[in-house]
């Protein structure tokens, strides 16, 4: 007999989803109603956030700050548009995940190519740790989806992730210590990510 899988836990970011569920809804319906569908959604946030990181890459944090503050309700707004649609299929999700990878790569390579012009090869190197650090954290949860545990856990998921970077763009002299702390607290989360899956995975 399979066990069942334990329930997932709430985390901030679900907390932060149930705050915002009724505007979100709201406005999912409004842009539905539009006629916009949400696959177009998802790739002009992907639009967006890649000319952030070319912004970070020239030392644009300003903008590279509005930016990421303009790709923050294309990312909620998606599928709250599917909802409304009553999409049935799962590709949407499929490419909002896969589209968000690049998202998170197309900012810290940004991040990257900054310090490596300045020949700071420590922060450059620093920067992709972070990246490594996001997929991991991204890769377990995915891995362990498909043995159907949810895992959501962890003290740097992808709405604390950007909320370092949304403070590291606009506030520039805290870039060199955003980008540690991204990359600890990644590869931290990788790990309790881990062991949640060895405590409740095929016991």
């Amino acid at each position: 007999m399979t066990p069942t899988p334990p329930p997932s836990p709430v985390v901030f970011s679900d907390r932060m989803r149930q705050l915002f569920a009724r505007v979100t809804s709201a406005a999912g319906l409004r842009v539905h109603q539009m006629g916009v569908h949400p696959d177009a959604i998802t790739i002009a946030g992907l639009i967006v956030v890649t000319l952030g990181g070319v912004a970070i890459a020239g030392g644009q944090f300003l903008l590279a700050f509005l930016l990421l503050m303009i790709s923050l309700p294309l990312d909620a707004l998606d599928g709250a548009v599917a909802r409304a649609m009553g999409r049935k299929d799962r590709r949407g999700a499929v490419l909002d995940s896969t589209l968000d990878r690049f998202a998170d790569s197309f900012i810290f390579m940004g991040f990257a190519y900054y310090f490596a012009l300045r020949d700071d090869f420590l922060l450059m190197s620093v920067a992709m740790l972070g990246m490594i650090g996001t997929f991991g954290v991204s890769y377990v949860r995915a891995r362990a989806g498909e043995a159907d545990l949810s895992v959501k856990i962890g003290v740097f998921s992808r709405l604390e992730r950007i909320v370092v970077m949304l403070a590291m763009t606009l506030i520039p002299a805290l870039v060199p210590i955003g980008l540690w702390v991204l990359a600890v607290g990644t590869i931290f989360t990788t790990l309790q990510r881990l062991a949640y899956v060895y405590r409740h995975l095929d016991r």
